[in-house]
């Protein structure tokens, strides 16, 4: 059975959530609905920019500690390189899981019609 961890429970729920938000009709709730739809981007932004931070610091320390291992064991180069491009593929897939759930929010998001609409985009 496959678990989900917590923050994959709750992004579910959240965009979930918003189909109500999407569904009202007055002019004041299309403009609550503009602004949770501004929020959604900002955070969309900030989400992608702290996973992509993380990464960059992770794939440096794990590239600092391959190349000093191989200083240190030249003979073991070849198994070191194997294991440190393996964990660089992981470590990279964290970003872009992150990618993938921020395009999610952006572009799946059920308001999108009357925001557009509010905004006089459409």
């Amino acid at each position: 059975m496959k678990k989900f961890s917590l923050s994959t429970i709750l992004a579910g729920l959240f965009v979930l959530g918003l189909s109500s938000v999407a569904l009202a009709a007055s002019e004041a709730a299309l403009a609550e609905t503009a602004k949770l739809f501004a929020a959604t981007v900002t955070a969309a932004g900030f989400g992608i920019g702290i996973a992509a931070f993380g990464t960059g610091l992770a794939q440096g320390f794990a590239v600092n500690g391959a190349v000093q291992g191989i200083a240190r064991n030249p003979e073991a180069a070849g198994k070191i390189q194997v294991a440190m491009l393996i964990g660089l593929a992981l470590i990279e897939s964290l970003c872009i899981y992150a990618l993938v759930i921020c395009l999610i929010l952006l572009y799946a998001y059920p308001g999108v019609e009357h925001v557009t609409k509010f905004l006089g985009l459409g």
